[in-house]
């Protein structure tokens, strides 16, 4: 089950609570926690979809013929880099067609404002785009109001920010943006520290995915 709230939507689901927990823990090696990432980004995509739209389309089993649905939208995928990649590898697994837009975008430690060093994006796009900008952390929100922006600019059908844990303070700072962007997360966390880090939160994801 997912608890939605307004535009946000929690995964509750065991499988995805119980990889959480595991990803939580500081003494998950490298290697386990990118296996586990990974995992976890399957399923948060996955419901992340859940309002992909379809036609009825007409298909011949072994037995006769049946009435199913194909998809129609025009599904684009954002990983915010780095650590937005081990959820695009996972949503194109799940969407083969997708296309994938590359994000680059750094926090200045000292303001914790986002700067961007990467976007190449076509000047329009298919206006029944969905967009689905991924980012393992939603924390201040910085990155993310920065992502959203380039493509709600290009006026995409619709926009969903995936993320493993949420702040508050990021999600009221997207909401109050982009009050029409879904929020899919496995966890809404307690706070951010001084340095602009989920507490409890499960440290950088980029180091921890890639080891470094």
């Amino acid at each position: 089950m997912t608890s939605t709230t307004t535009r946000i939507q929690v995964c509750d689901h065991p499988l995805v609570q119980n990889l959480l927990t595991k990803i939580r823990d500081y003494q998950t090696p490298s290697g386990e926690f990118r296996r586990l990432a990974s995992e976890m980004s399957h399923y948060l995509v996955y419901e992340a979809m859940r309002d992909l739209s379809t036609r009825p389309a007409g298909v011949e089993t072994p037995v006769g013929p049946a009435t199913g649905v194909v998809l129609t939208d025009y599904v684009i995928l954002a990983p915010v880099l780095r650590a937005g990649l081990i959820l695009a590898e996972a949503a194109q697994q799940l969407f083969p067609n997708s296309r994938i837009y590359h994000i680059g975008l750094r926090r200045d430690e000292a303001t914790l404002q986002a700067i961007s060093y990467y976007a190449k994006l076509p000047e329009a796009l298919p206006s029944e785009s969905n967009v689905y900008v991924l980012d393992p952390m939603l924390a201040t929100g910085g990155s993310a109001v920065a992502a959203i922006s380039l493509f709600n600019e290009l006026g995409v059908k619709s926009i969903h920010l995936v993320s493993f844990v949420a702040a508050p303070e990021g999600i009221k700072k997207v909401q109050a943006k982009f009050p029409h962007v879904m929020i899919t997360t496995g966890a809404i966390d307690d706070h951010l520290n001084e340095h602009g880090y989920i507490v409890p939160g499960l440290g950088d994801a980029g180091d921890r995915i890639f080891g470094t």
